[in-house]
């Protein structure tokens, strides 16, 4: 994101590359040149004014490419243009736009028609529709082919593509950046389908790939023909160049890569996600607080396939109520991945809180009060190891967790990234499982899995308590998760679902500790989006609110 002369870089050697090996048409991602979604960036005149050079500097260093028409996208804005709702001239307006370089100029620019602002998405903050100013459609001839240019949601939607048409083009350019989640995919191939079947022309999309802060783009651009199947498509979660040959009938020729399964585009995408931040923000490395149960067992596994294990730390911190297979477990976790492996001791700190606090509390029965003391406790060490080394802490809290409160402010919410805070519990197993099935090399240069068995099997517990679990403070997990999805990713009210099939108590309990629970998300750490309805960007309620169904 902002590193417009390094993207630039990158265009100009992936369009060189393309071009040396016959391609007359390079079709780069939607803001590609800025990265996606630069946000407030767009609010900056100066970071305006970059773009535009930096746009300029690229089509010159193409110029002794003859023939090459690379598409690029980038903010931009124009004094003046024309806002035809108020049939007046504006202030300056900013379009995401995409324009075509070729012979060391820009030769046309088009902008966005259709602005999205739902999920993740805030276009029309920072956007005017090219509709709206009265830009039209840009189609520019190829290779003896009309490339008509559309940006993303335009494709969705029938008049943007029509109008390309009308305008003569044979073929659909795509330019994307839509953050991935779970089915996203193949929802993607399945509308673009429609949209090439419709109007009988062959659709390239070109799609954005990486982290940018909670949300991660997974690649994976691809080409329908004109009768909309799949004839290529690059591999997901990677940097590649797709190389499609498009004949003057519409027949569309190229690899297909395989679209990986389920666990594998979520371990993909939380691989990349940790990479992505770590890299891009300059950490050396990462710090996670294990426990011995499966959550930070997960992030570890994570933590060391993005970063490898040299760069990755972890603390044990046992309590009086931490059980010995804890640390059994814990211990073998480290030493399978080969990650260094620290213990700290807790207990001598959590008697010093509780003395200090003593006198305060007199005559009081011990609560959560103390639970949340151990929490906290750990959180502090973890902090100050990650303000000595300047490694960031990953939190190992997941979705169900976040939903219901049950996690710890200054605690175990204490970090920098929150690495499956979209992970639901019942997935969290899942992708366990699925690591330990893949041909993971150890540490000590065996095959095997790296989680231990019984850090899968055994009753979740916060161990903050004597003999304490999970499912003695929440309804079972199935039933939660159950409940988290139909409430939050498809808007269901709590009649709905208990006509589903769920208790009303159990719904009343999981849909009340959402809503008073607001207030500790809005201070969580950032953490990696993997569905479609996450706790962040897309997630917006109000702390202070009555209303319940």
């Amino acid at each position: 994101m902002g590193d417009l002369p390094g993207n630039a870089r990158l265009l100009a050697d992936a369009a060189r590359a393309a071009y040396g090996n016959g391609a007359r048409v390079a079709l780069a991602p939607e803001l590609s040149l800025t990265g996606y979604p630069p946000e407030d960036l767009l609010l900056r005149p100066a970071f305006m004014r970059a773009c535009e050079r930096e746009l300029a500097v690229l089509a010159a260093t193409l110029s002794d490419c003859e023939g090459l028409h690379l598409v690029v996208g980038h903010p931009k804005s124009w004094e003046g243009a024309t806002d035809l709702r108020s049939k007046s001239l504006s202030l300056p307006r900013r379009f995401n736009a995409a324009s075509v370089l070729a012979g060391g100029r820009v030769l046309a620019t088009y902008c966005k028609r259709e602005l999205p602002n739902y999920q993740v998405f805030d276009e029309r903050r920072y956007f005017a529709s090219g509709r709206d100013a009265g830009q039209g459609p840009v189609v520019f001839e190829a290779a003896g082919l009309r490339f008509g240019l559309l940006i993303c949601e335009d494709a969705w939607f029938d008049e943007p593509a029509q109008t390309a048409k009308a305008a003569g083009a044979q073929v659909l350019c795509v330019l994307n950046a839509s953050p991935f989640h779970v089915d996203k995919h193949g929802e993607r191939e399945a509308r673009m389908a429609d949209r090439a079947r419709a109007l009988g022309l062959p659709l390239l999309y070109s799609h954005l790939v990486g982290g940018q802060d909670e949300v991660v783009f997974d690649g994976a651009s691809f080409a329908v023909d004109a009768s909309g199947v799949v004839q290529a498509r690059a591999p997901s979660f990677e940097p590649a160049t797709l190389t499609v040959n498009v004949s003057v009938d519409g027949r569309v020729q190229g690899d297909v890569a395989p679209v990986p399964e389920m666990e594998a585009q979520v371990w993909q995408a939380l691989v990349m996600g940790v990479r992505d931040y770590l890299g891009k923000n300059g950490f050396p490395g990462a710090i996670i607080g294990l426990s011995g149960g499966v959550d930070s067992a997960l992030v570890l596994a994570v933590a060391v396939d993005a970063l490898g294990a040299d760069k990755v730390r972890t603390v044990m911190m046992p309590s009086p109520y931490t059980a010995d297979i804890s640390w059994l477990d814990a211990r073998e976790m480290a030493e399978r991945v080969g990650v260094r492996y620290d213990e700290i001791d807790i207990t001598p700190m959590f008697d010093a809180f509780r003395g200090a606090l003593a006198e305060q509390f007199k005559g009081l029965a011990e609560d959560t009060t103390e639970e949340n003391i151990q929490a906290r406790v750990r959180g502090t060490l973890l902090m100050a190891l990650s303000n000595k080394t300047g490694a960031i802490v990953l939190t190992t809290g997941n979705k169900s967790e976040m939903a219901t409160g049950y996690c710890t402010l200054y605690g175990d919410m204490a970090g920098g990234f929150a690495v499956i805070k979209d992970v639901a519990k019942t997935l969290v197993y899942r992708l366990c499982e699925w690591k330990n099935r893949q041909p993971n090399v150890l540490a000590d240069g065996s095959v095997g899995p790296v989680i231990p068995e019984r850090i899968i099997t055994r009753p979740p517990s916060a161990e903050l308590r004597p003999d304490q679990k999970d499912q003695d403070s929440l309804p079972p997990y199935e039933v939660l998760d159950a409940i988290l999805a139909m409430y939050m990713e498809e808007d269901c009210g709590i009649d709905e679902i208990v006509a589903a099939g769920y208790q009303r108590a159990d719904v009343e309990r999981v849909t009340r500790l959402i809503k008073i629970n607001e207030y500790k998300r809005r201070q969580s750490p950032v953490g990696i989006r993997i569905t479609h309805r996450a706790f962040g960007r897309d997630w917006r309620y109000p702390i202070t609110s009555k209303f319940r169904a």
